[in-house]
């Protein structure tokens, strides 16, 4: 990795970290002012946090399809690699930690942790958590030049995280059971 990509990749996690601790500073400020408002923030940013989680979900096996094609070595599939470092770790990685921790304190609040819908809505969140983990693993091997899944089998599992979407979503507004 040249230096400068490096240098780039730190300005850009030092902004999110940034982003992250003016979120938290406004979040802390909201809840000393009105502590009544703070479930409907938290719900809010972790609506926020689901939809960047989501949309490096969607977009990382995309970048995986073009990178299959890209001969190992070249320049284009070292802009791959920096390409999906970035998204995983600046975007992906704090999206779903946030959402992960703001979800779970929104259940202990609300009280859903005996509710039906919940539990399958949670096991859907733990199956999306399972695809991120072979997606990070895939940004290693593709970093070591080492993939050995085709185009093919990135379509397939770039429709996964949608379906998860579609069932959690389903559940949390509907609540079927």
């Amino acid at each position: 990795m040249s230096e400068i990509s490096e240098q780039s990749g730190r300005k850009a996690a030092r902004r999110a970290i940034v982003a992250l601790v003016v979120l938290a500073a406004c979040t802390s400020a909201i809840f000393w002012l009105n502590p009544a408002d703070l479930y409907l923030w938290i719900k809010a940013v972790h609506v926020v946090a689901i939809i960047a989680w989501m949309a490096g979900m969607l977009y990382l096996p995309r970048l995986f399809i073009y990178h299959c094609d890209a001969e190992p070595g070249s320049v284009q599939s070292e802009t791959f690699k920096v390409m999906e470092r970035r998204l995983l770790r600046v975007i992906m990685n704090p999206a779903m930690t946030v959402a992960w921790a703001l979800g779970l304190w929104l259940a202990w609040s609300g009280g859903h942790f005996s509710s039906g819908w919940f539990h399958g809505k949670f096991a859907a969140v733990i199956a999306l958590s399972a695809v991120h983990g072979i997606y990070s693993r895939a940004v290693r091997l593709f970093a070591e030049d080492r993939n050995d899944r085709s185009p093919r089998y990135w379509r397939v599992m770039n429709e996964v995280p949608t379906l998860l979407m579609i069932a959690i979503v389903i559940l949390v507004i509907v609540k079927p059971f």
